[in-house]
């Protein structure tokens, strides 16, 4: 697949949504492809991505309470995120669209799926879990993600180890990636909330969407083991596994990750894929 040019513009907005001003970023023409960031992650963290998103369009936005989107009076649940993601599509007039989803965003893929099914057409989970029940990752990954200041400064000196993957050994790539760790512990519980006590595993298996779970198997914050346990339950669901990916492989290995999204999007499955059987991508001597 030949990417999009970098070059292709980006339009933002700032919309009133729920009470809450959100920041919205829309780039690219095609079928509408709507993004839930990682926690504490802006929408620009998807620029390394959309290049290679040609013919969809694509419509990110800062999560409350981070970047430019306001933060909510009190901590939201993981429905209400949902329907954020449901009402923002009102803003923009469309009825349905892909949904895809990485981290935390996973999950709140999850939860729309689930609660506004009609307003998701395919779904792509990638780099997440299911919550509670879940096989943790490694504690210091998770440590480091929570924590103020663990990584405010040294993003560089510790991105290897607490994302995995390329960044292991190409960690100045962590540099463009906006990211912010919380100012502090109440901040950042304030924003976890969402996953205290939240599990999709007791209806995983009644998400009907077609799904593409898609996952490294360099992940010290979401194991692989997670990513195969969804797949498993959710009925129309297909595994991919990125060879050498980390969590953020979506950002920092876009030309790998992004055919395989793109060929499930438009219909179709990894290449020798049947609809439940998994799928490893071989890792490739250069990755742009």
């Amino acid at each position: 697949m030949t990417p999009a040019s970098s070059a292709t513009p980006t339009a933002h907005r700032e919309l009133r949504i729920r009470g809450l001003r959100i920041h919205a970023q829309i780039c690219g023409e095609g079928e509408p492809l709507l993004m839930h960031s990682p926690i504490w992650a802006e929408a620009g963290l998807w620029e390394p991505l959309l290049p290679h998103l040609a013919g969809f369009r694509t419509i990110a936005f800062d999560p409350p309470g981070i970047g430019r989107s306001q933060m909510p009076a009190l901590p939201m649940s993981m429905r209400a995120l949902a329907s954020l993601g449901a009402a923002l599509l009102d803003e923009f007039g469309i009825e349905s669209a892909h949904v895809l989803g990485a981290s935390f965003g996973g999950a709140v893929a999850q939860q729309m799926a689930i609660c506004h099914p009609g307003r998701v057409r395919r779904l792509v989970l990638a780099s997440t879990s299911f919550g509670a029940f879940a096989i943790p990752g490694h504690p210091t990954a998770l440590w480091r993600i929570i924590h103020p200041g663990s990584y405010r400064g040294r993003m560089e000196e510790i991105a290897g180890d607490t994302f995995g993957g390329r960044l292991r050994t190409e960690p100045e790539l962590v540099r463009a990636m906006p990211i912010r760790s919380p100012q502090n512990i109440p901040t950042a519980l304030y924003n976890m909330a969402p996953l205290i006590g939240w599990t999709s595993l007791p209806w995983l298996w009644a998400i009907r969407q077609p799904t593409l779970v898609i996952c490294g198997d360099d992940d010290p914050i979401a194991p692989q083991v997670n990513h195969r346990i969804i797949a498993a339950l959710i009925t129309r669901a297909q595994l991919s596994t990125i060879e050498g990916g980390g969590h953020l492989m979506l950002m920092d290995s876009p030309a790998r990750a992004a055919p395989i999204i793109t060929r499930f999007l438009r219909g179709g499955q990894p290449d020798g894929a049947g609809a439940r059987q998994p799928v490893t991508q071989p890792k490739d001597r250069d990755d742009q």
